[in-house]
């Protein structure tokens, strides 16, 4: 446990420290008429790398990631409509709905073909974009991601997924972290509480929860699809999507690559920032 505090403190004060020197540039655009907001940074001619978060995240959840790879690749973290500061229209939302508002914000600032790397609900994005848009994709990270029908999928369960109170977050906090420092934090379950209230996204959250309760988008039966080279990174102690489904990735998707992170749950991006951020680029510049 000690090493494992040790690694994130020394994450935390690399990431402080790196965002001292520089910070990314924040900006909007308008997408099917709402405003969706995005974080910008490294050359702008270097290769593009579109960074897509998770369900209730923003783009701030790759805060450990974003300056560093951004030293060899251009690199965008755009909040997803529906979620953060970007607008959040009462649409009926879907996987394939972000999808298409991804298209076309690739369109509107002009990049042609772009890297994606996703964590859960983001993972599911590049998957499916990979299918409906490959000429939009030139390699994907899957990190913990979503679009395998979850057992979960007909259970009262599945609401969990939208946090509303303190227990709630408490639980989840289980399920998303391995490392008790993050498990057992009352300043971070407060944080957590806060953003739901700040984003403003239960709506957004609810009508996907409906979308995958329909079996909408799934990929189970179309990762043969994913043409794409595709590198896998997973939590070994992820508890709200096992394990078990990145070896479904990988199985499905022809010559993809695999990486397990022992110690980690369902954000490595965090949890393991520094060892993510080494697969990542490495996967990225072969």
């Amino acid at each position: 446990m000690k090493k494992q505090l040790f690694s994130i403190l020394f994450i935390l004060i690399f990431a402080i420290s790196l965002s001292a020197q520089t910070a990314p540039t924040e900006k909007n655009v308008t997408i099917f008429s709402a405003k969706i907001r995005y974080l910008e940074m490294g050359d702008a001619a270097k290769p593009k790398v579109i960074l897509l978060h998770g369900l209730g995240a923003q783009a701030e959840s790759w805060q450990f990631n974003i300056a560093a790879i951004a030293q060899n690749y251009h690199v965008i973290a755009l909040d997803q409509v529906g979620f953060g500061k970007s607008d959040k229209p009462f649409l009926k939302y879907r996987i394939a709905t972000y999808t298409d508002f991804l298209d076309k914000f690739m369109s509107e600032l002009k990049i042609e073909k772009a890297s994606l790397v996703g964590n859960s609900m983001g993972g599911w994005i590049a998957g499916l974009m990979a299918i409906k848009y490959p000429n939009r994709v030139e390699k994907i990270v899957l990190a913990d991601a979503a679009g395998i029908i979850p057992d979960m999928i007909n259970s009262d369960e599945i609401y969990r997924l939208n946090n509303s109170t303190r227990d709630e977050i408490r639980a989840n906090l289980k399920l998303i972290f391995a490392t008790p420092a993050f498990q057992n934090n009352e300043a971070l379950v407060d944080q957590f509480m806060t953003q739901r209230v700040v984003a403003n996204d239960g709506y957004t959250i609810n009508s996907i929860i409906e979308s995958i309760k329909r079996k909408e988008d799934f990929l189970n039966n179309r990762l043969a699809e994913i043409k794409k080279p595709t590198l896998i990174i997973w939590g070994k102690q992820d508890g709200l999507l096992p394990v078990a489904d990145a070896y479904t990735f990988n199985k499905g998707i022809a010559n993809s690559e695999l990486v397990i992170f022992d110690n980690c749950g369902h954000v490595p991006q965090v949890e393991k920032a520094l060892d993510f951020n080494k697969k990542v680029l490495e996967f990225l510049g072969k």
